[in-house]
């Protein structure tokens, strides 16, 4: 056990909203061995023009309609209509939306490093996974089952509820093995996209952003904690506004960088909160973003999506991931601006690496989730950093 790992009592996972690695961290390619865009990417058009990738991303307006992330369509990205993950297809699946050649090509959009200046900064102070991928080639609710659960029980597409669930969350596993899990949404107008799952006869397992501010400031955090962004711009009760801060587009990218951002300050700005603390900031899709690593192929979920639920006429056998995320683990225990290579990663390790830390052995989960790579090996260095950065907001 190393001794990042011996002090460790919090493990905080923040998930955002559909966008792929190389459409936020494309631009910083090489930066510390960062495996993003070289600049001489393409995907052909409709019209059989290469289209290459450019970093003309902007925060808003530019991503609309949303692109589609529905099990088709993310296959059409992926295989381009062929046989081998080609990752070939996301501009003429884009165009299948408004049939407009030139908005298909915003598809294949970056951001530049400078302007998402909290990510960015993350990655050069923190551990950036370059192969951590989507659970599944799908939309939101399924890939976020697997942080849950470590399986979406055969799902690929929206369903809210799920039935005959064969396998416990993580957070009933914690109570089980008593200790604590709590899933913080943000607020009750922007409510967890778990609660009809979730929440049942266990509202002890939720909270609001403002309590998980709370409690970062009075270190009364549970062992695992489970952060979601602003989903929707609305108004409070008292008529106070608040804007999604997800990412999701066509949501504004600037607003998710400031929530990200809140979210690290309430941890580091804690000193006896800080040292025995670790946050993985990651995302729960591509949201049909183009990316250049093909998905690799991993162990069999164990479950069958038939082709009425796929779309694509062929079943689905849960034997392969969906597009490469972000994802970026920040403790003080891990080395600056260091990068994991030749390790795949997808959101069943997280139900993966809190169970292996928090309760041990332990049988009754999902062959995926039991497959799983974990992350908490990466805390190695010898002592806490003193050189970690603080945002100003």
């Amino acid at each position: 056990m190393t001794p990042g790992l011996a002090a460790l009592k919090h493990l905080v996972v923040l998930m955002m909203e559909n966008r792929s690695f190389d459409h936020m961290l494309g631009g910083l390619n090489g930066v510390g061995g960062i495996d993003g865009l070289s600049g001489t990417e393409t995907n052909p058009d409709t019209n059989g023009n290469l289209v290459k990738v450019e970093p003309k991303a902007q925060y808003q307006g530019q991503l609309d309609p949303d692109p589609d992330h529905h099990f088709a369509a993310v296959n059409k990205q992926i295989f381009a209509g062929g046989t081998t993950p080609s990752m070939q297809g996301f501009v003429q699946s884009y165009f299948d939306q408004q049939r407009d050649v030139n908005q298909s090509k915003k598809i294949m959009y970056y951001f530049a490093p400078e302007k998402l200046p909290v990510l960015t900064s993350l990655v050069k102070e923190f551990c950036t996974f370059n192969r951590w991928f989507s659970s599944i080639p799908g939309p939101t609710l399924c890939n976020r089952a697997f942080a849950h659960y470590g399986t979406s029980f055969g799902h690929v597409s929206q369903e809210i509820f799920f039935v005959g669930v064969q396998f416990k969350s993580i957070y009933e596993r914690l109570l089980a093995a008593n200790s604590s899990g709590r899933v913080y949404y943000f607020d009750a107008a922007s409510s967890s996209l778990e609660v009809p799952n979730l929440l049942k006869n266990q509202p002890q397992l939720f909270g609001t952003f403002k309590n998980f501010i709370d409690d970062c400031g009075n270190d009364r955090l549970p062992a695992y904690s489970f952060i979601e962004p602003n989903y929707t711009d609305h108004q409070d009760a008292s008529g106070a506004t608040f804007i999604a801060s997800d990412q999701h587009p066509d949501h504004h990218v600037r607003e998710g960088e400031r929530f990200i951002a809140l979210v690290y300050n309430a941890l580091r700005k804690n000193p006896v909160l800080w040292p025995k603390s670790a946050l993985l900031v990651v995302y729960d899709e591509h949201g049909g973003t183009f990316d250049h690593v093909p998905p690799p192929s991993v162990v069999t979920d164990g479950f069958v999506a038939q082709p009425s639920a796929t779309g694509t006429g062929e079943a689905f056998m849960f034997d392969r991931l969906g597009v490469r995320v972000p994802a970026v683990l920040i403790s003080p225990w891990v080395p600056k601006g260091s990068v994991v290579n030749g390790r795949v990663f997808e959101h069943a390790c997280i139900p993966a690496t809190v169970t292996d830390w928090q309760i041990g052995l332990f049988n009754d989960r999902s062959p995926r989730e039991k497959n799983s790579e974990t992350f908490l090996d990466l805390l190695t260095e010898p002592a806490p950093r003193t050189d970690c950065i603080e945002f100003r907001l």
